[in-house]
């Protein structure tokens, strides 16, 4: 009778726990559902936040402790130090497009013949060469006849622009979000504190620094290494009178936080050697070639600072998470990637047969 009772009892518990952990789950899944479409501003107001705190302390001690005016503050110089290049960018874009429509209406636009050598280039040469005479010698007959090709290209190149616009958007309020993180950022560090002791336990203080360390070694190591790059590759572009410079900047910048921003040299490359002077071109290609050294010589420095996992281990990490989840990817893949290193090494320390073999 007494052994039915505790069954029963046992029984009656279990489903108890049952229909609150499926309450908990019904109440969490709501909870993100009604805050999906503001998870990419909080995720990347957060990473802003964090990488940034360490400026915002030396920033709230210059101002005497004023921890909200320091934040304002922060939140204002990032703000200019994103639309000022884009104001910038876009001006010289319209005014390129401006230059361009206004040539084609008065007849006035034209291409250069190509250099002999052109033809001479392998695989590319022939086919480009018939194309750029083409166009040199009546550029109305090239348009009509890539017609097809333009008409193809032109919606990707749309959807391109409004996409960079709406992620610009979206940079813009989450810096606002970073702001209003940092201007109560003694308040979140005890939030954060108070989560990763939860899930982590006596461990959570390392993780917490773990992935703090991660953000900010991915943010200077890869995006801001990818900054530099692409401000002396513009400087470059602007010099050597490279047309649509500021398109060709907005390019490099995607390439060069793909890791393949030499790629976007190559072409501009051959276009120098194959329409300026070869003393010009070849102080080109030398610069070029110190745009590429910058990426090799700074990443390794930046990546390692601060954090206690190797530099391939963040690498990898921010790459692949690039490829599978776009730009936030960089992050969410180095602090997985980070955090599961860190993890498999506790797992291997705890290991029985380890221990015993020490």
């Amino acid at each position: 009778m007494e052994q039915r009772v505790e069954n029963t009892d046992y029984v009656n518990r279990a489903v108890e726990a049952s229909i609150y952990i499926g309450l908990a789950i019904i109440l969490a899944t709501a909870c993100l559902l009604i805050l999906r479409p503001f998870v990419p501003l909080l995720a990347w107001g957060i990473i802003i936040a964090v990488a940034v705190y360490p400026g915002l302390g030396k920033l709230q001690a210059l101002l005497g402790g004023r921890q909200v005016l320091a934040g304002v503050l922060c939140t204002l110089i990032l703000l200019a130090v994103v639309l000022l290049p884009v104001i910038l960018l876009t001006r010289s874009l319209v005014q390129s497009t401006h230059v361009v429509i206004a040539s084609l209406k008065a007849g006035t636009l034209a291409v250069p013949p190509p250099p002999p050598a052109v033809g001479n280039w392998p695989i590319i040469g022939a086919p480009l060469a018939r194309a750029w005479g083409l166009a040199s010698n009546d550029l109305t007959e090239a348009i009509r006849s890539f017609a097809p090709q333009i008409k193809e290209i032109l919606p990707g190149l749309l959807s391109a622009s409004a996409g960079i616009g709406m992620t610009v958007v979206q940079l813009l309020l989450s810096i606002l979000v970073a702001g209003v993180l940092l201007a109560n950022a003694q308040a979140a560090y005890e939030f954060t504190c108070s989560v990763f002791s939860r899930i982590f336990g006596a461990k959570g203080p390392e993780f917490q620094q773990l992935i703090g360390a991660t953000i900010r070694s991915v943010t200077f190591g890869i995006l801001g290494v990818a900054i530099i790059q692409s401000v002396f590759a513009a400087l470059g572009f602007l010099v050597v009178g490279l047309p649509g410079a500021g398109l060709w900047t907005v390019i490099f910048v995607f390439a060069a936080v793909l890791q393949a921003g030499g790629l976007v040299l190559i072409p501009a490359v051959i276009y120098v050697f194959a329409v300026a002077s070869t003393t010009k071109a070849v102080l080109f290609l030398v610069w070029c070639v110190i745009v590429g050294v910058i990426d090799s010589v700074l990443k390794p420095l930046l990546l390692a600072r601060g954090v206690a996992v190797p530099v391939a281990v963040v690498f990898l990490g921010a790459i692949g998470g690039f490829v599978a989840m776009g730009i936030i990817g960089l992050f969410v893949g180095a602090i997985v990637l980070s955090v599961g290193y860190r993890l498999s090494l506790a797992w291997l320390d705890r290991n029985p047969a380890t221990n015993q073999e020490a």
